[in-house]
């Protein structure tokens, strides 16, 4: 399993380009696949659609039975909404003996999650840092997840003042959800609670913007998309977002000339 970060080659971590290079064979989602055909020379590479996220597993998982140095690739950090979790309930249910590179004792094949930069924190990163403080990360993808369920999750972040990263916001066949959470935050937090967006973090489009709960639906949101909504004390500054982890407030007499405005 090979994470692929945000997007752009130079976020790919070393371990993950050094196992893409000594693949034999590389699977993967289609987009993805572009992202990262500059770094592919005699690999077969196997893509598939949207969608078919079972196929694209079993594909790998055939491959590697039969011997193959595979690489099957994930945006962001395979183990966070990636596919990390449907290849390991794939093997426990065919009762296949995995484990990783060092496993000692008979296994099917050997298997290796290689982490990446997730999408949360290459936004968070050019926002600044709005996730300094206990944050939840909340997909709004109701296509596994029953929207009830969103909405409970949803409903006790906010009660809880956690910041919350939205993931999955807004597709062409899911357009009303981001206007439904909106409505629902708005019960427990201010109108006026900074809230960033970040479309392609760290990749060719990107785009982000900072505006409120209120103005928020304003923005261009897509698939493509993390929203990311401050708590009680989160801040704006400027073009970026400021969650306090609270050092000034207890240490502030130690930073002579420093303020909050």
């Amino acid at each position: 399993m090979v994470s692929l970060g945000p997007g752009f080659p130079e976020y790919i971590i070393p371990q993950a380009q050094a196992a893409l290079a000594s693949a034999q064979v590389v699977v993967g989602y289609q987009t993805y696949i572009e992202l990262v055909r500059p770094l592919l020379t005699h690999q077969e590479v196997v893509a598939t659609g949207m969608k078919a996220e079972v196929k694209r597993c079993g594909l790998a998982l055939d491959r590697a039975k039969g011997g193959a140095w595979v690489a099957l690739v994930s945006s962001g950090d395979a183990g966070i909404y990636g596919m990390a979790g449907l290849v390991l309930e794939m093997c426990a249910a065919h009762g296949l003996k995995v484990g990783p590179p060092d496993a000692a004792g008979e296994v099917d094949f050997h298997l290796e999650v290689i982490p990446g930069i997730p999408a949360l924190a290459a936004g968070a990163a050019l926002l600044g840092a709005p996730l300094m403080h206990d944050f939840v990360a909340i997909s709004l993808s109701d296509l596994l997840t029953p929207w009830e369920t969103i909405q409970k999750r949803l409903e006790l972040a906010a009660q809880g003042d956690f910041v919350i990263v939205l993931y999955n916001p807004k597709s062409k066949k899911r357009d009303w959800q981001l206007g439904a959470v909106r409505e629902l935050l708005l019960r427990h937090k201010g109108p006026d609670t900074p809230v960033g967006i970040v479309s392609r973090a760290m990749r060719q489009g990107q785009a982000t913007t900072v505006t409120t709960l209120a103005e928020m639906l304003q923005a261009e949101v897509d698939m493509q998309t993390i929203v990311i909504i401050g708590n009680s004390q989160t801040y704006a500054y400027g073009p970026y977002m400021i969650t306090p982890r609270g050092y000034l407030a207890k240490y502030g007499e130690q930073v002579s000339g420093v303020r909050k405005s």
